[in-house]
């Protein structure tokens, strides 16, 4: 048995450290909410199409090369569009997660 004081083992009479846990809950949030305040930009099709959206998914502008417009293959600037979006929606899972500290909320 150690001589550190029972305030100071998390693992005294049982009980865990209850500040240090909220300490890293509030953390947490803070890092949560920083990374939902980001603009991330989601592209495809080496930059055609350009989506930009916040942490709340505040979509901010979605930006298409004229090239990318052919009226004879609106299929193909739809799948663009889609496209930018997911890359868009990836980025700012993966941002949250590591806010999270790695941890996965189903979210």
């Amino acid at each position: 048995m150690t001589d550190t004081p029972d305030d100071q083992n998390p693992l005294a009479g049982g009980m865990p450290d209850l500040g240090g846990l909220l300490e890293s809950a509030q953390q947490m949030m803070a890092n949560a909410q920083a990374a939902a305040s980001q603009i991330v930009e989601g592209a495809s099709g080496g930059g055609l199409v350009k989506v930009q959206v916040d942490g709340h998914f505040d979509f901010h502008s979605i930006t298409i090369d004229p090239s990318a417009v052919d009226p004879d293959d609106v299929a193909l600037l739809e799948d663009l569009v889609l496209a930018a979006l997911r890359d868009a929606s990836a980025q700012l899972q993966s941002g949250q997660q590591g806010a999270l500290g790695g941890m996965d909320l189903g979210g």
